[in-house]
């Protein structure tokens, strides 16, 4: 359903180093890059998440917002959180079975330097 989505961003270049880390064990790479922001997505493909600058006074997502990507497998998962956590990002939840979501939902859980919660998700 949905076709991207964009992130205001206090700090560009900082925001860049994070998500280039967390999201390159999901699979997914920084498919352009400009003054203005940067896009990311499967590799040779559209951008599927975007980052722009943004004031911090112009940045979104209240309480309730998380984004959710999905992982190809547990590892995937694993190497998503290390990365977040060793790049800026706080544990919100360390990688693990979530039963409550079903038998083979295996999840982690960060916050971004800016704030936004940011899942990892493998369906098995």
């Amino acid at each position: 359903m949905l076709n991207h989505l964009s992130l205001g961003v206090r700090d560009l270049q900082r925001a860049i180093a994070f998500y280039d880390a967390a999201l390159k064990p999901l699979g997914y790479a920084r498919v352009f890059q400009s003054d203005k922001g940067a896009g990311y997505g499967p590799p040779g493909e559209d951008d599927r998440l975007t980052l722009f600058p943004v004031s911090a006074r112009g940045l979104q997502g209240g309480p309730g917002f998380h984004l959710a990507l999905t992982a190809p497998d547990r590892a995937s998962v694993d190497g998503f959180h290390a990365a977040a956590v060793a790049n800026g990002g706080t544990s919100e939840g360390e990688p693990g079975v979530r039963e409550r979501y079903g038998p083979g939902y295996y999840a982690a859980y960060v916050r971004c330097p800016d704030g936004y919660k940011i899942e990892a998700v493998a369906h098995e």
